[in-house]
């Protein structure tokens, strides 16, 4: 039964860096910061919205949440929560969209620049005193290679993927975009992603984690890259075969790569890609998103998203 007053729950308030405007509606907030599976369900026992970045919600946890209506996500991926359990008990599932057009290729074109010009090993270089040695005015010995003329293939023509292709253009760079199946965005000109792979001198990654899509890149894919090509993930870490990259780059099957995603976050257990003898790769701790502006703009989203919901028109639903 729907609540006169909705009592919303916001988890994980301290991973969002922005001021948050009280919805227009009559209500009661109550905010945490981190808090364990267990606490997570004993904190939104009475919410009928909830406001959750990365918590998991499984069905286990979503049977002992009677009066949850919403679901509002702080996020655009959706794969810590189960969606069918919601469809099928009436628990409606909103996500931010758009938020980060500006900032995530932003941030995939600083780990492609930082790469192909060397940047960190020429900063390290000048840190043990190799310049201050040299005998000529400039210290070379790494590679520095332009994008402009270069490919790049892009899995994944949502709108990062569209930004992505939008900066790259810009750059005078060749873009393609791999096919996949339906639903996809019209107006796109698609390539085999074998040729893509094969042509690409950049491999940027920017489609959602699903069941198809997880491992997309694993030693097969690796291998039908160029020696001199690098791979951007700034979309989910199970896009990729961590095992199967850290051996690619160790043997120099591909020339670098530059992450700011990992399968499991924090990886608080390990992770193939933390080991510090990979060469040429560069992680960032999943930043591409967290701009102020497009943080601002993500919470700003969210709470459109439960307004428009508590007004009966609900926006951004996944379920």
């Amino acid at each position: 039964m729907a609540h006169s007053v909705h009592h919303i729950v916001f988890l994980e308030r301290d991973s969002i860096e922005a001021s948050v405007r009280p919805p227009a509606f009559p209500h009661t907030w109550v905010e945490h910061d981190r808090l364990g599976p267990e606490q997570a369900a004993a904190a939104l026992a009475d919410a009928t919205i909830a406001i959750v970045n990365k918590t998991r919600l499984g069905a286990a946890t979503l049977s002992r949440l009677p009066h949850l209506q919403l679901i509002a996500l702080t996020a655009t991926g959706t794969d810590n929560i189960d969606l069918h359990w919601c469809a099928r008990n009436g628990i409606a599932v909103s996500n931010v969209r758009n938020y980060a057009v500006h900032t995530v290729p932003e941030h995939a074109f600083a780990l492609i620049l930082a790469l192909r010009r060397s940047l960190f090993g020429y900063a390290r270089d000048i840190a043990a005193g190799r310049w201050q040695e040299s005998e000529q005015f400039c210290l070379s010995g790494r590679p520095v290679n332009d994008i402009f003329g270069s490919t790049i293939g892009i899995f994944g023509e949502g709108a990062l993927g569209q930004g992505v292709a939008a900066l790259a253009r810009g750059f005078g760079m060749r873009v393609l975009f791999a096919d996949h199946p339906p639903p996809r965005v019209s107006g796109v000109h698609f390539t085999p992603p074998d040729q893509v792979l094969g042509e690409a001198d950049i491999v940027s990654l920017h489609a959602p984690l699903t069941p198809a899509t997880r491992n997309l890149i694993g030693e097969r894919e690796l291998g039908l890259m160029k020696k001199t090509a690098l791979l951007i993930n700034t979309a989910r870490g199970g896009l990729v075969d961590e095992r199967a990259l850290a051996a690619a780059l160790r043997a120099g099957r591909i020339a670098g790569a530059g992450f700011d995603v990992l399968t499991t976050e924090p990886p608080r257990e390990g992770n193939p890609l933390l080991d510090p003898d990979i060469p040429n790769l560069i992680l960032t701790p999943h930043t591409a998103w967290a701009s102020s502006e497009a943080v601002q703009a993500l919470i700003d989203q969210v709470i459109d998203n439960v307004e428009a919901f508590a007004a009966g028109s609900p926006r951004n639903l996944v379920t």
